[in-house]
């Protein structure tokens, strides 16, 4: 049985693609379980995050179109296979922990990434789709993980895309963000994740939308915020000068006719939007609004670009780490030779032969 990684990420697939590929962490076990059955695969853990789409394998058989495991998870029949990768045995091993330890990020170091591998994981030990092997790799992957964090400093800075939203936002804005508006749009983790950073900064006005409102509230009440019915953030967005959006919507929510009308409102007053949801939240053609600056996920890219080099001096250190482990569990995966007692010749018994035997 053969342990493989197959997928696509922000280095090899616009947002246009993944976003088309995403899967719901609800429906990861659901779509890894058509991909088992599907493929023919003995154990399978589904990964799909704002910027990328893996699977992780084993199989007797790998051989042929490395885009045929991505036949049961792609309804829109996308060519897929320029923008796909392959890996296979310890090579899968080193790509699997780079990911988890959040050296393949967008962010180098960012944390959340081992989440996700965590949370997929567990999706897929749930509906039942891992064994010896996966359960071996994914449980060394978290470990390594945890051990490239606590003795390097890869992870100093920003360390997530909700972060280097923020740092965007500074960079629009200047360093003194205190006397922004700033607006959420869904309180998931991504845009939690954003909150956290912003109350620090000791924003004028926090806004949080969500489709619970309970739950906007609830992350409301933690940083003095005030939290807005989802139908009515339109009408909210009119008070902010930085918005976030990080829905789990699968098609965009704002349109340019939408902003066009806040904008109006707003006397036309520059209003600057950051979409970090995949699906996009914010249709495109927003950014031709004049005063309305749109960024989406993948224009993060260019901010992260800034923290690799301050973290590059710690990839050797990183990578060493990943490399030993890679090589410990490819020992371990490796199939054991048979053990066989050397047979024992018994010793030779002469016979006489010519005259001597007759006693001659």
């Amino acid at each position: 049985m053969k342990f493989f990684a197959v997928g696509l990420s922000y280095k090899t697939a616009p947002v246009e693609v993944r976003e088309r590929l995403a899967v719901a962490h609800s429906k990861l076990g659901c779509f890894a379980c058509r991909l088992k059955i599907g493929a023919g695969l003995s154990e399978v853990v589904l990964v799909s995050t704002c910027n990328r789409v893996e699977i992780y394998g084993v199989a007797e058989n790998t051989r042929g179109p490395i885009d045929r495991f991505f036949n049961w998870i792609n309804p829109a029949g996308l060519d897929l296979l320029p923008h796909l990768y392959f890996h296979e045995g310890v090579d899968a091993l080193r790509h699997l922990f780079s990911v988890t330890s959040g050296l393949d990020s967008m962010v180098l170091g960012e944390t959340e990434i081992t989440g996700q591998v965590k949370n997929a994981y567990q999706a897929a030990c749930h509906a039942r789709l891992t064994g010896r092997v996966l359960n071996r790799v994914f449980q060394a992957a978290l470990a390594t993980a945890k051990e490239v964090r606590t003795r390097t400093n890869i992870g100093r800075g920003a360390t997530s895309v909700g972060s280097a939203a923020v740092e965007l936002a500074e960079k629009i804005f200047g360093s003194n963000l205190s006397q922004q508006a700033v607006m959420i749009i869904g309180a998931g983790k991504m845009g939690e994740a954003c909150l956290r950073h912003l109350s620090k900064k000791g924003n004028r006005t926090v806004l949080v939308s969500n489709r619970s409102l309970e739950r906007a509230q609830t992350l409301a009440a933690e940083i003095g915020g005030r939290a807005v019915r989802l139908d009515d953030c339109l009408t909210a967005m009119v008070e902010a000068d930085i918005v976030v959006s990080s829905t789990g919507c699968p098609e965009t929510i704002l349109n340019r006719s939408q902003i066009e009308t806040v904008m109006k409102a707003r006397g036309n007053r520059p209003l600057a939007l950051i979409d970090i949801a995949v699906p996009r939240d914010i249709d495109p053609d927003v950014q031709f609004i004049n005063n309305v600056y749109l960024y989406n996920i993948d224009d993060l890219e260019s901010l992260a670009r800034e923290n690799v080099r301050q973290r590059e001096q710690e990839l050797v250190r990183c990578q060493a780490i990943i490399e030993r482990q890679a090589e410990t569990v490819a020992q371990k995966l490796a199939p054991r030779k048979e053990y066989h007692e050397p047979r024992i010749q018994p010793e030779p018994r002469w016979v006489l032969c010519g005259p001597a035997a007759y006693g001659h």
